[in-house]
């Protein structure tokens, strides 16, 4: 069964900088478009950004020109480093495919602080 391992989550100050891994069991990752995706109490998962497996990228427009996913394939990891971090932007991160039809991890949890 596969399984998503986040990690890279922590406590950052406003304008600082954290670095999100994703690593799974097999080749999904590899395999298939992915995304990053965000979720705070009440409020809905949402998408953050997706990677196709040829690399092109998209983003949503919160964090548009601050956050950039990748991947590496050979590693079977999608990254997403995420600069000017904003209190908004306090949220569990998970990953997932593009069409979220595997089993969601635990997440990681990022607190920016103001």
């Amino acid at each position: 069964q596969v399984q998503f391992v986040e990690s890279g989550g922590g406590l950052v100050q406003a304008g600082g900088s954290l670095r999100l891994s994703c690593a799974a069991s097999g080749s999904i990752i590899s395999d298939r478009a992915m995304g990053w995706y965000r979720q705070t109490p009440g409020k809905q998962r949402e998408v953050v950004a997706t990677i196709s497996r040829r690399g092109a990228t998209t983003y949503a427009g919160p964090v548009k020109g601050r956050f950039t996913i990748s991947r590496d394939n050979a590693k079977n990891t999608v990254l997403l480093q995420m600069n000017s971090l904003k209190p908004e932007d306090t949220a569990v991160y998970y990953c997932n495919t593009v069409f979220r039809d595997i089993d969601w991890g635990r997440g990681t949890q990022v607190t920016v602080s103001s």
